[in-house]
This record gives structure tokens, sequence and C-alpha cells, in this order.
């Protein structure tokens, strides 16, 4: 461990395994410094699972419930790392929303907005005429605006499905796009719809064998190309001189690195001790629900203290439920942005149902490392990788 390292990356979690990755490739040297009976340990569970449940080595749960967007950002940087060797991906079935006690496919063809249940008669032509709309829309191009300005129109002027373009498609948390200007949240239904059209069922992928397949894809790309990993190491001390991170301890060994890359439970003292702007004031929430050979997981951003209350319309879709996993993630921000110190610190995880947010954050950490926009090209497999593959 006694050596110099460009970056050193904390964690082996997906930001940070695609982010060595990314720094291996472009010629960085860079390391990495960790079953169903450990699902009933992390939630403080009594007792071991139920034999009905199965083995435990048969089931893989994720904590972290998000999809991959078919048409998305990370999609994209997946197939130009060429990171798509590693893994198989599934298409989900289905998108579907609950509305007054039913659940409901989302319309987000033309097809489907005629025949929907979940949109009255009257507002079927209209809902149609409006997804047309949004499929054609490219701020570039005046001729799609069709008499709208989308930078000074509000959605909430441009049509009256709001509850179900805002949530279902343009996949908002929170109905405060209603009153911005349409442009954002035109191009999110746009987006979703793109993402619709590659493979035809939903525009969710998910990793045939877990989102853990996702960073050990990223992980083996930066072992390719002369990535260090340090499993099983505590990190002692983050060592800082003249106000820059210098290196990291472990076990009585120095690792020298001149940028450092890290999750905030490393540096608890560097994010911000209070809630998150535009969040209620609340965390995120994740609930895991194992019910035979089925494994359902509810998560929403919590608004009150009665946690389990809040996401009550789901679990009595869910019934009967043989048992129940709760837990609460902070959402939590770094307090800087990590120039002058060198150590650039991820946010946490969201409730959002995709990983185009963690890509937003993935982005903005490179642009703050290396003083430049991030560049897809910069994926893109090289003659220099230090290990032959088959």
């Amino acid at each position: 461990m006694n050596e110099e390292y460009d970056v050193i990356v904390l964690g082996i979690s997906l930001m940070e395994c695609i982010l060595s990755g990314i720094m291996s490739v472009n010629s960085k040297k860079s390391a990495s410094v960790t079953p169903l009976e450990d699902l009933y340990k992390r939630f403080k569970i009594p007792g071991s699972p139920p034999e009905s449940m199965g083995r435990g080595r048969d089931r893989s749960v994720d904590l972290i419930p998000k999809f991959l967007m078919a048409n998305g950002q990370l999609v994209r940087m997946l197939l130009y790392a060429e990171v798509t060797h590693y893994l198989d991906f599934k298409v989900t079935e289905g998108s579907f929303v609950y509305e007054d006690g039913k659940i409901y496919k989302v319309p987000s063809t033309k097809a489907e907005a005629l025949v929907s249940s979940l949109v009255g008669l009257f507002e079927k032509c209209h809902f149609r005429k409006f997804l047309v709309y949004a499929a054609n829309f490219d701020e570039k191009d005046l001729r799609t605006f069709e008499g709208i300005d989308p930078k000074n129109t509000t959605m909430r002027e441009v049509e009256d499905v709001i509850d179900l373009s805002g949530y279902a498609l343009a996949l908002y948390r929170t109905d405060d796009n209603l009153d911005q200007p349409c442009c954002e949240t035109i191009n999110r239904i746009k987006f979703y719809s793109e993402s619709l059209q590659r493979y035809g069922k939903s525009p969710y992928l998910y990793p045939l064998y877990g989102l853990g397949e996702l960073p050990q894809g990223f992980a083996r790309l930066s072992a390719i190309y002369g990535g260090s990993y340090m499993l099983t190491k505590p990190i002692g001390e983050i060592i800082v001189q003249n106000g820059k991170v210098i290196g990291v301890t472990s076990e009585g060994e120095i690792a020298c690195c001149r940028q450092l890359i890290c999750d905030p439970s490393c540096v608890k003292d560097q994010v911000e001790s209070h809630p998150i702007k535009n969040t209620d004031d609340t965390n995120s929430c994740q609930i895991i629900i194992l019910q035979n050979q089925y494994i359902a997981i509810v998560n929403t951003t919590v608004e009150t203290k009665e946690l389990e209350e809040e996401i009550r319309p789901a679990l009595v879709l869910l019934e009967p439920i043989e048992q129940k996993f709760l837990s609460i993630s902070d959402l939590l921000v770094p307090k800087d942005l990590g120039t002058e110190s060198q150590i650039f610190i991820s946010h946490t995880y969201d409730a959002t149902t995709h990983f185009e947010t963690t890509y937003d954050d993935i982005k903005n950490i490179y642009k703050r490392m290396t003083e430049s926009e991030f560049d897809f090209e910069e994926m893109k497999r090289k003659n220099n990788d230090i290990y032959e593959e088959d």
C-alpha cells in the first residue's frame, strides 16, 4: 500500500467505481480501498429468515431501488466503455401508476392514450395530442414550438393532465414543476418516450443479477487499465497538508495521492448537517418487502414522522407481507466543491427511480477534478489496457 497514486477512491459503490474506471481509462494511477442473512442483520431483525424464504444465497436484495433508463446517460456510458460485455439486462414488464386505489398502465404512446382508463374520455384526444407534441419537441427548432414559448410558459398553462404527465412520464417527485417553464418537463417526457421506444414494454432496464453488477463492471474496467483494489482495508485517516489531501492511512500504511474521491460516510465533518433544500426537510425512506418468492421495494421522500403510513397505500397492494424491513437514508451533500482540498465527495442517492441524477453527480465531480467537461469519448477503450481480455 505504501505507494503514490494520482487518485485514491474510498468505497466501491457504483459512483466510486465509475469514477475509478474513468480515471484509469484516462491513464491516471488509481486505487480503490469491502446473502439474505445479512439483510436481517442490517435491519436488526431478530432471529433468522424462515425456511419459506429459501436459501439466503439465492437472493440478492438491492438496497438502492433504482432502474436504468433505456435511453439514459448511464446506459450510454456502459456502451461507450464496453462494460456491457460483462452484464446482462432485463427489460421491466411495464410502467404503472397508482390512482384511486387501482393500478394503471402508464399511457406513453398515442395508441395507449386513447384506450387508457386512467385518462378521461374528454381528455384522451388532448393528451394524445400532447404526447405527439412532446415527441416532436426540439428546443433548438422553433417550428416544433407550435406557438408555445417553452422558456416562459408554465406547465400548468400547457396541458390539463397534470398529475399523469408530471409524475408518471416526467418522473417528478413533487408538483413544483407546474409553475416552472415547461421546457424541462417536456424534455423529460420526451426522454421517457425515447427510453420506452428502445425496447417497447417499459423505459426501464435492470441488471439480470441485480444492481451490484454495475459497480463490478466498472471495477473490472478500472483493473484492466491498471487500477488497484485493496479490499477489506479499514480506512484510518485522511491526511491533509496545507489544506490539500496528500494521502490515506490504513493499518499503519500510507497511500499517497494528489486527489481523493469518497462518499459522505468517509468524511462526515465535511457534509452539510442540515436538510437539503427542496426536499421538505426530510430524508429518503426505503422499504424492502419479501413475500414468498417476490421481493418488492417501495421508496419515497418522507414528509412526516409517520414513515410507514406514507407508503401505506403501496403496502396494501402487496398484502399479505411475510417480512418487512424499514430503512431511512439521509440525503447528504458536501459542504464545498473540493477544488481547494482536492477531496471530492459524492452526494448520497436520492429517491428517484433511475440513475440520471447519479450520472449528473459523476459528471460534476469529473469537471471539478479535471477542470474540463466530461466527454463520452474519454470512456472508449484505448490500446493501452494492461491486460488482454478474451
